[in-house]
């Protein structure tokens, strides 16, 4: 009777996320090179906030200066106070047209994150080269775009009538760790922010992925500019929130057209990036954390305990959870071009994410806060 019923519970938990969270596991929305003959097209400026990005900040703004765009087109890269040369090597970057703005930040105000402050000193300078119609390009310093990539944004926006535009671009898998780690990463975030549900202009989910956001220069001052999120860490979906609320149109998607260069060789590296906002996600709160382990075990451990070890009917039921789990895995899997065996161990992946959401809670009360590029943020702030 208990496995009957605890089965039941978990195989309803797997029948409403599958078929009532916005199909999130389907391949999902992709924006796709647009040849557009539009007779002009707005300014737009380009945000990239770089804090020790040697490695990869050359790359970023090559591709941003190659982009194939109708329009004026602007890059401001702030350097925010590296200690490896990433400033100088970004105005080294050949910028035969003149239009590459290099910013040193300024120290660190209280009660903002870093990343947040960088954007807003390319946010004021941004703003004085953009039309009352123009558009703000935020992008990290490890993401290489398309040539064609800018103007399939700027694009869609305007077909559309969007006031934001978002794609997940395309993570690294190579390394055995990103392998088996992060297309649950992508398969997890889609579970959290469904991306019909963020693009349902009547539903109140928003969401975006910060390697690129396309925003209208008249949504972000409708809402008061990047300093109304400045202590945000997780600052992609907390921005797109604030749009939405403002009356903004959303668009989240999959990019065809960039893609990030950050490698996380082990594991070490994935469990770091969970671990760095997991609790903030879940507010700080330890009634919310709770209830996610409890909800995690529902939906991850249940059914394969009851598969493995049940009887009867409830076997049958952890056995049908099961494979429902399973089978909302593979198109994310089918992304990464990875083989459908990876399902098998889905659940151990859970566990591993289910660990660092732990560990992110135990780092909050032993006081070391989020860390993030040498920052620590021990202050609980806006998620």
């Amino acid at each position: 009777m208990l496995q009957t019923l605890i089965g039941s519970l978990s195989l309803a938990a797997w029948l409403k996320l599958v078929f009532g969270n916005g199909r999130f596991w389907q391949y999902g929305p992709e924006l796709h090179q647009t040849h557009s003959e539009a007779s002009s097209w707005p300014d737009v400026a380009v945000i990239v906030p770089a804090r020790d990005e040697a490695e990869t900040v050359a790359l970023c703004i090559r591709s941003l200066l190659n982009q194939d765009y109708g329009g004026k087109l602007s890059v401001f890269v702030v350097d925010d106070r590296s200690r490896d040369g990433t400033g100088d090597i970004a105005r080294s970057v050949a910028d035969p047209e003149g239009r590459l703005t290099v910013i040193d930040g300024q120290p660190r105000p209280a009660g903002w994150s870093g990343k947040l402050w960088a954007v807003h000193q390319g946010e004021q300078e941004a703003i004085r080269h953009l039309g009352p119609d123009g558009f703000i390009l935020l992008t990290d310093a490890d993401i290489v775009h398309e040539p064609g990539h800018l103007s399939t944004l700027v694009h869609k926006a305007i077909s559309e009538h969007l006031d934001l535009v978002s794609e997940m671009v395309r993570l690294n898998c190579e390394s055995a760790a990103e392998r088996a780690l992060v297309p649950a990463f992508v398969y997890f975030f889609a579970m959290l922010y469904p991306f019909a549900r963020v693009n349902d202009h009547n539903s109140p989910m928003a969401g975006a992925a910060g390697g690129t956001i396309l925003l209208r220069r008249d949504a972000l001052e409708r809402i008061g500019g990047i300093g109304v999120v400045r202590g945000a860490l997780i600052d992609d979906c907390t921005l797109a929130a604030h749009v939405k609320r403002s009356g903004g149109r959303l668009y989240l998607g999959h990019s065809t057209l960039a893609r990030s260069l950050r490698p996380y060789v082990g594991a070490p590296d994935i469990w770091r990036m969970i671990a760095r906002t997991a609790y903030v996600q879940l507010r700080y709160s330890p009634v919310l954390l709770l209830l996610t382990l409890f909800a995690m075990g529902l939906v991850w451990f249940v059914p394969v305990a009851l598969t493995v070890f049940g009887r009867g009917r409830g076997r049958a039921l952890g056995a049908v959870a099961w494979g429902l789990s399973m089978a909302s895995f593979v198109p994310t899997l089918r992304r990464f071009g990875l083989s459908p065996w990876r399902v098998i161990p889905l659940p151990l992946v859970a566990a591993f994410y289910m660990a660092a959401t732990i560990g992110s809670a135990l780092d909050h009360y032993r006081g070391k806060g989020v860390r993030w590029k040498d920052r620590a943020y021990t202050e609980e702030v806006q998620g």
